[in-house]
């Protein structure tokens, strides 16, 4: 009976990542040989050093409430992190720790927006940040690019974009779904924008931060002295770290909003797993360069499915310089019959190659770009070389 359910939650668009992953289970569940390349996981282990700390957590008694805005043990390792990392200065009041950089990026936009805020999204952008600006009752205002601006905005496209009613602009880099990094010029150009628009805030997504292929170095946009008061570092240890599964995200951000934040989530969840926060104070108090072999392995992944995709007729990709996607431009099919089945859009084509060759990837839809597909390569080379034949073989 959806006339019981709230206007909010029935505009609400299921996010397209975790739809296509239960649709694959479900076939899977029908004794079909699905491969999936549709979820944004690691299919690495969460490295043992990690897990340790966690097992002797377990044996320390941590079994509590946590604070809400997270353990002080652990806001310490994230201020050791900011400066080792990022050269990023915070105190313990400009941090919450979440159950996980989801609910991080839900919290902000629920304490910043007011109904009919603007939020600038450049596109693509991860699947639900649209929607989290939706629920608080925001508008998503889409900023498009194209494979050959290497999916990203340009400082002309954010000043169009700005109105009035701008409140924020929210990206992610290295970005999901695209895999393209701003260089630390590129977000100088951008912030040069924002400083003649001192209402916007800057929601700078940077959970991929480590899974970076050496191309372009890392860059914070809080790292500009004009723009640390106005941005919102968002990280978490779910990708660089294999840890998708222990929900543990934080932001670092100037201390107002970090204590409305607080405020909001000691009325909904409160704080995150204990267990959990222990096992990250130990990830990041560590040196990143101990998960380096995953970024290795993705990076020689990232060569292998370039290679297989660009041998395919019809297959546009860009090369990602971090995370672990392709987002390739496949509109040269859009228009044609495959094996008798009408394509039309990137999610016709997304459920083509689900329901013909087996293989769950995302339409670029659910990312705000109507002509591209994402493929996660987070997946054994054995499935990446299995997948992209069986993609080949129904495509003629």
């Amino acid at each position: 009976m959806n006339n019981q359910l709230s206007d909010k939650i029935n505009s609400v668009t299921p996010s397209a990542t975790l739809e296509m992953a239960a649709k694959a289970r479900e076939l899977r569940g029908l004794g079909k040989d699905i491969i999936g390349l549709s979820l944004g996981e690691p299919d690495f282990n969460t490295p043992d050093y990690i897990k340790d700390a966690a097992i002797q957590a377990v044996k320390d008694g941590y079994n509590s409430y946590t604070p809400v805005d997270g353990y002080v043990a652990l806001k310490d390792a994230i201020i050791t992190k900011f400066k080792r990392d990022n050269n990023l200065t915070y105190e313990r009041n400009q941090l919450v720790v979440s159950t996980g950089a989801k609910q991080a990026l839900y919290n902000v936009a629920q304490v910043i927006l007011n109904k009919g805020d603007e939020v600038i999204l450049p596109c693509p952008y991860w699947v639900s940040y649209s929607d989290i600006v939706k629920l608080a009752d925001g508008v998503p205002v889409e900023v498009p690019t194209s494979i050959t601006t290497d999916f990203k905005m340009t400082p002309a496209q954010l000043e169009s974009a700005i109105t009035p009613k701008t409140k924020m602009l929210w990206y992610s880099s290295p970005c999901n779904p695209s895999g393209s990094i701003y260089s630390e010029n590129e977000l100088r150009a951008l912030a040069d924008v924002l400083q003649k628009h001192p209402q916007i805030i800057v929601v700078s997504d940077e959970i991929y931060e480590h899974i970076n292929y050496g191309v372009t170095t890392h860059a914070s946009m809080a790292s500009f002295a004009d723009m640390y008061d106005r941005t919102v570092t968002v990280n978490g240890v779910a990708k660089a770290f294999a840890m998708t599964g222990w929900r543990i995200g934080y932001i670092g951000a100037p201390a107002y909003i970090a204590r409305a934040c607080n405020k909001l989530q000691g009325q909904v969840t409160s704080g995150a797993n204990c267990i959990a926060q222990r096992a990250v104070i130990t990830a990041l108090i560590e040196s990143p360069s101990r998960v380096n072999y995953m970024v290795d392995e993705f990076k020689g992944r990232r060569t292998l499915i370039l290679d297989l995709l660009n041998a395919i007729d019809g297959f546009k990709c860009n090369e990602p310089e971090g995370a672990f996607y392709v987002f390739p431009d496949v509109s040269a099919y859009f228009g044609k019959t495959l094996q008798g089945t009408a394509i039309n859009n990137a999610s016709e084509f997304a459920m083509y190659l689900l329901e013909k060759a087996n293989v769950a990837t995302v339409t670029g839809d659910a990312f705000g770009n109507k002509n591209c597909i994402r493929i996660s390569y987070a997946a054994s080379e054995k499935e990446i070389r299995e997948a992209i034949a069986r993609i080949e073989k129904v495509l003629v």
